[in-house]
């Protein structure tokens, strides 16, 4: 699995999960807000540079991360941050090794099953002739908030993406599980949803706060689904207070 590395050999570590269908290029606005911090920030499998080791799977995405962070991070263990996608992964990296986990910061997870799973594929093949046109790029750049600096990598990923490896990502997403095995997780758990998401996200949120020995969730006023794209700077003020243990942002309001 490709990640990337950087930052002082004597400070924590920090892991950043990047949301479905992009790359750990995705938080360069938060590595670069972050100089102080040991950061690993992976392309998960059948995504980005990682696209060879798809399909995607949350288990094996998990699992990844777990030997990454064993083998990488300063003393074996991570603060790991998660977005969509990637927050859905630092569910399962937690019941899977949480021993690895110093803190979680998990926002867009949805927990919930979705239907029309079966109809991904064929919905997908027919978006493919489409996918790689500069305004259907662009369109989509827009959906997920990504800024207009960053259509030259976007667009390659979008290219590197075969509806196979699109279609396992969205397949996970839609069928996720919360799943078992939580007893073991001592890690402070906070979960966060924008304040303009769909009622199920801000249930999941909820649902996924019960889980856990301390967690807290939160709403991020006026923010929408990608928050941590659109507005890194107060991603990082929220990491940073979540790490440190100090009060969040006055934006963040108990779920």
């Amino acid at each position: 699995m490709y990640f990337t590395e950087s930052g002082p050999a004597n400070a924590p570590t920090i892991v950043l999960l990047h949301g479905g269908g992009m790359g750990g290029w995705s938080w360069q606005p938060e590595v670069e807000r972050l100089p102080d911090y040991h950061l690993l920030v992976p392309d998960m499998p059948g995504q980005g540079k990682s696209v060879d080791e798809g399909p995607f799977e949350f288990r094996k995405a998990a699992g990844k991360i777990a030997e990454m962070i064993r083998q990488r991070a300063h003393g074996g263990c991570a603060h790991v941050a998660g977005l969509s996608l990637g927050a859905q992964t630092l569910i399962h990296l937690l019941a899977i090794a949480p021993e690895v986990v110093t803190s979680a910061f998990a926002t867009g997870a949805l927990a919930r099953k979705l239907p029309g799973s079966g109809l991904v594929r064929p919905t997908l093949a027919l978006y493919e002739p489409f996918k790689n046109i500069p305004l259907m790029v662009r369109a989509n750049m827009m959906s997920f908030g990504v800024p207009k600096d960053y259509y030259e990598i976007f667009a390659a990923d979008t290219r590197a993406a075969s509806v196979d490896a699109l279609t396992a990502i969205l397949r996970e997403n839609m069928t996720f599980e919360v799943p078992a095995g939580f007893d073991g997780v001592m890690a402070p758990v906070l979960l966060t949803v924008g304040e303009k998401e769909y009622g199920m996200m801000k249930s999941s949120a909820r649902e996924l706060a019960t889980k856990f020995p301390a967690a807290k969730a939160y709403t991020v006023t006026g923010a929408g689904h990608n928050w941590p794209i659109s507005q890194p700077d107060l991603y990082v003020r929220t990491l940073r207070a979540w790490i440190a243990g100090a009060p969040l942002p006055p934006e963040l309001k108990p779920l």
